[in-house]
């Protein structure tokens, strides 16, 4: 039974950021898969959870890093909307965040009753080695094929943008295998999750009350 909700809030508003408190989002499943370098846990997979529990503990949300080219990307990000939609004829749907179980997403746009959209803003160079691949960019597999999956949707179309250089767009459908990994990946995170917030609560009480 599905327990998809969609949340009609402003991405970056109070009502954003409490919706997605204590949440493993799309946006960092790419983390959840990490592996250390030695293939046993990564230090990064780790340091998020430890501030999704901290979330879960105080209530309160935690600082997120931004630097002046993610800045830009979300003032940009509209432009790349519109030549996206004018290129594919569609009428791009701006959602807040995307909640299903205890996993969300904050998809850039939602087409129609079956597709998505992520927008992703590169510098020049990037986005000419895009141009000339033509391939779906591997580094955001992990994060577009999780919005299909939290989103109930069956394609996502990357749309990579820079002013006065081509739209780069590149479409995926559901990889199932793949889904299949990153649901029991997200599980698992989601049990040590549980785990590290139980042990804190925990912190400090005698074992004989544990027991009782």
């Amino acid at each position: 039974m599905s327990t998809l909700r969609i949340l009609d809030c402003e991405q970056g508003s109070p009502e954003w950021f409490s919706a997605r408190a204590g949440l493993p989002t799309a946006s960092e499943f790419a983390t959840i898969l990490a592996k250390g370098r030695d293939g046993g846990a990564s230090k990064t997979r780790r340091a998020y959870m430890m501030r999704l529990a901290g979330e879960l503990l105080t209530g309160e949300i935690a600082e997120t890093y931004t630097n002046g080219h993610m800045e830009r990307g979300k003032a940009l990000e509209p432009e790349a909307r519109n030549l996206y939609a004018f290129q594919a004829d569609v009428d791009p749907q701006q959602v807040g965040f995307v909640v299903n179980g205890s996993k969300g997403c904050s998809p850039d746009s939602l087409i129609g009753d079956r597709g998505a959209l992520e927008i992703k803003t590169k510098l020049p160079a990037l986005l000419i080695d895009c141009l000339l691949r033509d391939e779906f960019p591997a580094e955001h597999k992990a994060q577009c094929q999780g919005v299909l999956w939290v989103a109930e949707r069956e394609w996502i179309d990357i749309a990579v943008y820079w002013p006065r250089l081509p739209l780069f767009v590149k479409r995926a459908h559901r990889d199932e295998a793949y889904i299949a990994g990153l649901s029991s990946a997200v599980d698992a995170f989601n049990d040590e999750l549980a785990e590290m917030v139980e042990r804190v609560r925990r912190y400090g009480i005698p074992a004989e009350a544990v027991a009782a």
